[in-house]
């Protein structure tokens, strides 16, 4: 593999003219696509086969005036008085005709017809159908909706919108360009060239450019769930700016070492580039196998962020050897240009400015591996209870999809959940929807009344309404009303209650009763998630470690590996539920309101951060596999493999962390969530787990560390990472050159 890459190295750093225009054309035809074939983000987090989705789909077929999108327009007096005076009266009655007459709508209720008035009677709700559900709703009927109660507002009254039609899709903004900036700081301080920071983060724009056009070309015939596209920006960005810094590192190298600018650029690829590809290529499997979870959203979102970054690694293997080509030794720092290569080497040496690849006995990863062996047994024993200890608050983590009572404060939609459950309570926002239907009038209407019946004197139920019936009489929607909110424990006890209670009446003669709504979808998805995870978890241990044994040749090191990948992943979890569920330090992510982490994050947390994890381990233990095979012991492998590889991997994780924390600036509770998981994850996987116990625990090892059984290494292909055969490749090519012809 390395010897292919080394040639594809060098043909691009020779047609690095061609190579160049080829990817602007490239971008060019990916951003007119997405230009034209758009389509619109998806807020559709359902799984087909469970019964929320179940009733949801024959709503559409029986009863599709009742199948759309709903909002709530709450409607509240001032405090201390009522609505029922006449002019109040007429305000909301001039409302609900307002709202009637809206594009989109279906129909619009009087609360002083249908009671949905509370107790005090301040407060009213006048529930607004769409014909179309939230996803298909245009944002021109969604702000007439939003402008909708002006009269009311006049005659003093609040009036706030929400409802499932107000779901809104998160938007990049120009926040989190804040971690690209300071991922482009570290590319200075590291590189110490204007020029080589500068074309390491192109590469990587250009890349994320082409993976996100890409992305969204595809969106008009793949329904794209509206964080696929900040999931896949995330990786990309971080991915393409790490793997360019890998390269163009050991690029660096290779012109110290008095390489010439063609043969740096091909051993650089054929190299680094190996471990680029290995890294890449176990992102992009751990990203695409979420689709074994067999979950349609989920595998969405994995293979919009496997694609950008397989695209990331594209770019990283052909587009910056070409850039390589025109930046030549500008790379260098302008003191080490025009040196002699082995003056240049050296000065690289004392000053650590050879970004780690090129650092000598005095530079930090060479003094952090000495500081570690020598304290390798308390550091070890320090950092494993200190991520137990982190991972303890996991145990109470609990997932949900997020409702609009954790809307950033401000928002519409949170206004309106906060209004609705002052007036009415939580159980309000996000009611349930009990379907029933059936081969005969008579026999639906029967069948709610018993029903209703069967559910009374249920724990946390607050009401069941009145059956809503299609225009066939042959379907009808009773509303249940919780007295707790949509995420809270009770709510789904409640919903596992009510579907055992109607279960002896789903199915019987002809007769089909399901359980809906937003809460109800959110707790099938849960639960299905929750038991994917396991297996994802167990996929991607043992993918893991069978990858690490092809790579490194030894069983100990993939476990090891593998144990420190759990570590990593407890841990962020553990901080991730502290912070985001039990709300210690939220004020510091600027979260409004604490609460269950999203559905899909814990699984879609593993399947990421192995990806990352591993391109860190492939980077730090190649080098030290690569000097114990070449006759260094296990220990001064170990020191070898720090130094060489320390500063390049600090400022690889510090880029990576920066760009996922700059996704924290955003209001959007589950972006925010994501962005935070991820940069706290990286960070421990990178400083904590390969940085601190990897080298400690293989100079523990030995040996033994890289022992393989006999009839294992038979068994396994040869992937040469780490170059031998590309060494032994060109040193037959050198020794050719000196024999004289006919010789």
């Amino acid at each position: 593999m390395a010897t292919v890459l080394y040639r594809l190295g060098r043909a691009s750093f020779r047609r690095r003219r061609l190579v160049v225009i080829l990817w602007l054309v490239l971008l060019a035809a990916l951003g007119g696509a997405a230009a034209a074939f758009m389509g619109p983000t998806s807020s559709n987090f359902t799984i087909p086969g469970t019964e929320s989705q179940r009733a949801i789909d024959a709503l559409k077929q029986e009863f599709p005036e009742a199948s759309g999108a709903t909002g709530t327009i709450v409607v509240a007096a001032p405090e201390g008085q009522q609505l029922g005076t006449p002019e109040r009266q007429a305000a909301v009655a001039e409302l609900v005709r307002e709202a009637n007459g809206l594009p989109g709508v279906v129909g619009a209720l009087d609360p002083f017809t249908t009671g949905a008035l509370s107790q005090d009677g301040r407060h009213a709700l006048v529930q607004v159908q769409f014909a179309d559900r939230a996803d298909d709703v245009t944002d021109a009927q969604r702000e007439a909706y939003e402008r909708s109660g002006s009269a009311a507002t006049a005659a003093g009254l609040r009036v706030e919108h929400g409802g499932e039609v107000m779901s809104s899709v998160p938007e990049v903004g120009g926040t989190e360009a804040i971690g690209v900036v300071v991922a482009l700081v570290v590319l200075v301080v590291t590189l110490g060239s204007l020029v080589a920071a500068g074309m390491t983060m192109l590469n990587a724009l250009i890349g994320v450019g082409a993976g996100m056009a890409g992305l969204y070309a595809l969106s008009s015939v793949v329904e794209l769930t509206s964080t696929a596209p900040v999931l896949a920006l995330m990786l990309g960005l971080a991915v393409g700016i790490d793997y360019s810094l890998f390269i163009t590192s050991r690029y660096r190298q290779n012109l110290l070492e008095g390489l010439e600018p063609e043969e740096a650029a091909g051993r650089a690829i054929g190299t680094a580039g190996s471990a680029v590809l290995f890294a890449g290529v176990t992102v992009v499997i751990a990203l695409a196998g979420l689709a074994v979870v067999n979950i349609p959203f989920l595998t969405i979102m994995g293979l919009a962020a496997a694609g950008t970054v397989a695209v990331a690694v594209l770019v990283a293997l052909t587009l910056l050897p070409a850039l390589l080509g025109f930046a030549g030794r500008r790379i260098l720092p302008r003191r080490l240009r025009r040196a002699a290569p082995a003056a240049a080497s050296a000065a690289a040496t004392e000053s650590g400015a050879a970004t780690g690849t090129g650092a000598g006995a005095e530079g930090f990863g060479f003094r952090w591996a000495r500081l570690v062996i020598r304290l390798r047994v308390p550091l070890i024993l320090v950092a494993v209870l200190g991520l137990g200890a982190l991972a303890l608050p996991a145990a109470d983590m609990r997932v949900a999809l997020p409702d609009h009572g954790t809307a950033p404060h401000g928002t519409p939609q949170r206004e309106a959940a906060d209004l609705i459950t002052e007036g009415f309570g939580p159980g309000f926002n996000n009611r349930l929807a009990l379907v029933v239907s059936s081969d005969s009038p008579e026999r639906t209407g029967t069948v709610a009344q018993e029903v209703t019946g069967m559910l009374q004197g249920t724990e946390n139920l607050l009401a069941v309404s009145p059956p809503n019936l299609s225009r066939d009489r042959l379907t009808a929607v009773l509303a249940v009303i919780p007295t707790t909110g949509p995420t809270d424990p009770a709510t789904e006890t409640l919903v596992h209650q009510v579907r055992e209670k109607v279960a002896p009446i789903d199915g019987l003669a002809d007769t089909e009763v399901a359980l809906t709504g937003q809460t109800a979808i959110g707790i099938d998805v849960s639960e299905k998630l929750a038991d994917a995870m396991p297996w994802y978890l167990l996929l991607v241990v043992g993918l893991s470690v069978l990858l690490l044994m092809l790579v490194f040749r030894s069983v100990l090191v993939p476990l090891k590996a593998a144990l420190g990948f759990l570590l990593t992943v407890g841990a962020t979890f553990g901080l991730t539920v502290l912070v985001f569920q039990q709300g210690h330090l939220s004020a510091l992510v600027g979260l409004d309101t604490p609460g269950p982490l999203v559905s899909f994050l814990p699984i879609l947390l593993i399947g990421i951060l192995f990806g990352l994890a591993m391109d860190y381990e492939v980077f730090l233990v190649s080098r030290m596999r690569e000097d114990f095979v070449h006759g260094d012991t296990p220990t001064q492998a170990t020191i070898n493999g720090m130094g060489h590889g320390a500063r390049v991997v600090t400022a690889a994780a510090l880029i990576m962390t920066s760009v996922f924390a700059g996704f924290i600036l955003l209001d959007d509770p589950v972006i925010k969530s994501m962005g935070f998981a991820l940069a706290v994850g990286v960070a421990i996987d990178a400083f904590v787990v390969r940085m601190t116990i990897v080298p400690a625990v293989i100079s523990l090892l030995g040996r033994s560390a890289w022992w393989l059984p006999g009839w294992l290494s038979k068994v396994l292909p040869n992937v040469d990472i780490e170059g031998e055969r590309l060494r032994h490749h060109l040193a037959t090519e050198t020794e050719s050159e000196r024999v004289p012809a006919g010789v």
